[in-house]
């Protein structure tokens, strides 16, 4: 796993070391994690030669790709977004060619979507200019994705990630941040100050249901699937007034203030909710969190903390 490190890494790896066993997955970042689990190698996605020897002596047949700058992190230096995002993926798929890699996962973004696409029920294909170096990089991945299972057959698989909420650990530089941070925040103090306006909604996703589809994505037949760019994945769609009221349910003296930020500009070129009847089609997807089951779940797993 490259990346592994990140929000959803972190949590992948042990989804998948406990189901495949911890001597088969091997994470890899620029730097050590935190709380190191299993077997772990520092590893720069960019550096080719190093991850082609890498694959060669640990034997590797599949690869999680998950090392990128995000949305809002990327905005700060586009140039070196660009090159960590879509040098390293073509490094990834390039490698997967010569070595005949059995499988390649990908992840992609609601942020390849943009002011012209459509807001409601954004459909599998549409309009996609998205606003933002990281999405330019996740749509452009999507079509490199494409073009090397077509001409090469190297098997790819992809999901458009909505925005990811989990307990296991804080996000780093995502526009849809907030929904994490804002249970910290009623945790810790019952007050959030909140980057986004009241009424921006958002797709998203908890992170139980990112892990199930990941893996039951990278499970499934190969001959079911139509699609190697990115699935539209969906979980639920809300507001911050919605969330922070579905919190109020359960701590009654939180309260939320509103203060935009350029994230906002962001959030308002997205989508509002997404069509994922492809992959419910192909691989039989279907979410089993809605806003109120995540909040339950987040406020009982972090409350010890605090």
């Amino acid at each position: 796993m490259l990346g592994s490190n990140g929000q959803i890494g972190t949590v992948l790896a042990e989804a998948l070391r406990n189901k495949y066993g911890s001597d088969q997955v091997i994470t890899s970042d620029l730097r050590p994690p935190k709380h190191q689990t299993g077997r772990f190698l520092e590893l720069d996605v960019l550096d080719k030669e190093k991850l082609s020897r890498t694959i060669d002596e640990l034997g590797v047949s599949q690869i999680y790709h998950l090392a990128a700058i995000l949305s809002a992190s990327g905005e700060k230096n586009p140039e070196l977004t660009w090159k960590v995002n879509m040098q390293g993926l073509l490094n990834v798929l390039d490698l997967g060619v010569e070595k005949k890699i059995e499988r390649i996962f990908f992840p992609s973004s609601i942020a390849i979507y943009g002011p012209t696409t459509p807001k409601q029920n954004t459909p599998q294909f549409g309009s996609f200019m998205p606003s933002t170096v990281y999405g330019i990089s996740k749509i452009t991945g999507e079509m490199w994705c494409e073009y090397y299972h077509k001409r090469y057959g190297l098997d790819v698989r992809s999901l458009r990630y909505p925005g990811v909420i989990g307990w296991q650990s804080l996000p780093e530089g995502g526009t849809t941040d907030y929904a994490v941070e804002i249970y910290h925040g009623a945790l810790k103090n019952k007050h959030y100050a909140c980057f986004l306006k009241a009424d921006t909604r958002l797709p998203m996703i908890y992170m139980d249901d990112v892990i199930r589809a990941t893996i039951e994505l990278m499970e499934a037949d190969g001959n079911r699937l139509s699609l190697r760019s990115g699935y539209n994945l969906s979980g639920m769609s809300f507001t911050p007034a919605e969330i922070a009221a579905e919190i109020k349910k359960h701590i009654p003296d939180f309260h939320i203030d509103y203060q935009p930020d350029f994230r906002q500009q962001i959030a308002e070129s997205w989508t509002e909710s997404i069509d994922d009847s492809a992959a419910r089609k192909d691989w039989d997807w279907k979410p089993e969190f809605n806003l109120a089951a995540m909040t339950s779940d987040m406020l009982e797993k972090l409350g010890p903390q605090y």
